[in-house]
């Protein structure tokens, strides 16, 4: 389960927030607090998290309900921007027209990089989990998008068709049953946990 982080300030204020890190807002932590409640009802096994504040503040709200420990990993941070980070949408689409269209920033991370780390924590988080073991990540919109579709072992030319995740809410992978005709991860839910909204996210 991918779980993205409540909202932040520059969440609100449209700015790319990237790899810094930046705290949740008041409304963030009660949605943190909220979403904690539905997640905990799944019985989840294990709880891993970014190391930035914005998702280990997110975490800890689940672990409250569930008594598990939360593990933070750096690989689950969000892509840094470059030069865009501390921006709005419009400053970047300005500044950097070009860039924005091939959603490069300057000076930041690829996307198949930030794809590459993520799913090597997630993978290195299942070891020693029992089959059917629910694990929670606690990340990034644009990471969880990344690491998400190279999961699901869809081509980089077409991850914007996965869309943007709300602010704490979550999607669902699991393995395929064994013996069927697919193998791998599968996309269960997206984006669930909240009533259509507008998305305040890194990813556009």
């Amino acid at each position: 389960m991918l779980w993205r982080h409540g909202q932040t300030r520059w969440n609100v204020e449209h700015r790319f927030q990237g790899s810094t890190d930046i705290a949740l807002d008041e409304v963030g932590r009660e949605q943190a607090v909220r979403a904690a409640k539905l997640l905990a009802g799944l019985r989840p096994d294990a709880i891993i998290c970014s190391d930035l504040s914005r998702a280990t503040e997110t975490a800890a709200e689940l672990a409250k309900l569930t008594g598990l420990p939360v593990a933070t990993d750096p690989r689950l941070r969000e892509r840094s921007g470059g030069l865009w980070e501390g921006l709005t949408g419009t400053e970047i689409r300005q500044r950097y027209p070009e860039e924005w269209a091939r959603w490069d920033p300057p000076q930041g991370e690829a996307e198949v990089d930030v794809a590459a780390r993520v799913v090597a924590a997630v993978q290195e988080a299942i070891v020693g989990l029992p089959a059917g073991a629910t694990l929670v990540v606690a990340s990034h919109g644009g990471a969880i998008r990344a690491g998400m579709a190279a999961m699901l072992g869809l081509d980089p030319a077409t991850w914007d068709r996965l869309g943007p995740l709300a602010n704490c809410a979550w999607s669902v992978a699991g393995e395929a049953p064994a013996g069927w005709r697919l193998t791998g991860w599968r996309l269960l839910e997206h984006n669930a946990g909240t009533l259509p909204e507008p998305v305040l996210s890194d990813d556009r």
